[in-house]
C-alpha cells in the first residue's frame, strides 16, 4: 500500500538473508567482550549518530554501551551545515578518538552510510591501532561508488574488522516520486536500528544461554524496582562504563 513500507520490508529481508554471517560474527565478538569485562562503544556523525543514541541508555539495551558524541556533529548544532563541515574535517575524528578510553579487546560499532567522511574513518583507524574490534554498518554499494574524503584514499569499510551492509539505495533515499528526480525517505535509520537491536537481542540471548543470570541490560526505570536493578548492574560493570550515571 505504501511504497516506503514495501521498500523497507524488502531491504530488511535482504539484510536478514545476506548479512547473517556478519551479524552472527558481531554477536560473537560482543558476547566475548562482555564476558571478559571489556567495553563497548558506538559512534556516528550527524544522522548516522542516531544509532548511537538508539543503543545508549535504553530500557532493554546494553548497560555497558558507551556512546561517543562529538558536540560539533550533533543535530542541534547551528548552523546545521556546520555538522557537514566537521565530519569532513581531517583530524577531528582523531581528536575524538584520543579522548575515548579505548583498550585492547574493546568493541566499537560505527555507522556511516557512505563511509567516505574523515571523522568516522579516523575513529575506526585510531580504534584499530589500540586493539579494538571495529564493526561498521554502512552501504557498500554506495561507499564503493564515491571517493574517500580522507587523505588515505580509503573508506570506512577498509578499516573495519566486520562490515554489515545495510543494502540501501545509493544516496540512502529509497522512494521514487513520479515527476521528481530526487528520491525521498531514507532507509538507513530504520534498517540500522533493526540491525543493532538484533545484535543486542542475540548477544543477550547467548549470554543467558552461557549461564549469565544477570546480563548487563537496562531495566525500565518506570517499572517498580527498575532503578535498583540498574544501579546494581552498574556497580558490577562500572569498570567498563565511561558515562556518568
Amino acid at each position: 500500500m505504501y511504497q516506503y513500507f514495501d521498500r523497507v520490508r524488502a531491504i530488511l529481508d535482504t539484510v536478514e538473508r545476506e548479512e547473517k554471517k556478519n551479524i552472527d560474527a558481531t554477536v560473537s565478538v560482543m558476547v566475548n567482550a562482555i564476558m571478559n569485562k571489556k567495553s563497548l562503544f558506538a559512534f556516528g556523525a550527524s544522522h548516522a549518530g542516531i544509532l548511537t543514541q538508539e543503543l545508549f541508555y535504553r530500557a532493554g539495551g546494553l548497560l555497558n554501551l558507551n556512546p561517543i558524541f562529538g558536540r560539533e556533529i550533533m543535530l542541534d548544532t547551528e548552523p546545521i551545515s556546520h555538522t557537514s563541515h566537521m565530519e569532513r574535517l581531517v583530524g577531528y575524528g582523531k581528536l575524538l578518538a584520543d579522548k575515548t578510553p579505548f583498550s585492547d579487546g574493546d568493541v566499537l560499532i560505527l555507522h556511516s552510510v557512505s563511509g567516505r567522511n574523515p571523522v568516522t574513518i579516523e575513529m575506526a583507524m585510531e580504534a584499530q591501532k589500540r586493539g579494538v574490534t571495529t564493526i561498521s554498518i554502512t552501504n557498500l554499494k554506495y561507499s564503493k561508488s564515491v571517493s574517500s574524503r580522507h587523505p588515505s584514499g580509503k573508506n570506512l569499510y577498509h578499516f573495519s574488522d566486520i562490515v554489515i551492509d545495510n543494502h540501501g539505495d545509493i544516496g540512502d533515499a529509497t522512494c521514487d516520486i513520479e515527476g521528481l528526480e530526487q528520491k525521498v525517505s531514507p532507509s538507513s535509520t530504520v534498517v540500522g536500528a533493526t540491525i543493532v537491536n538484533t545484535i543486542v537481542a542475540e548477544t543477550v540471548r547467548q549470554l543467558v544461554e552461557k549461564g549469565m543470570k544477570h546480563p548487563p541490560i537496562f531495566y525500565s526505570a518506570n517499572l517498580d524496582g527498575g532503578d535498583e536493578l540498574n544501579r546494581k548492574l552498574y556497580e558490577e560493570y562500572k569498570d567498563t562504563i565511561f558515562y556518568r550515571y
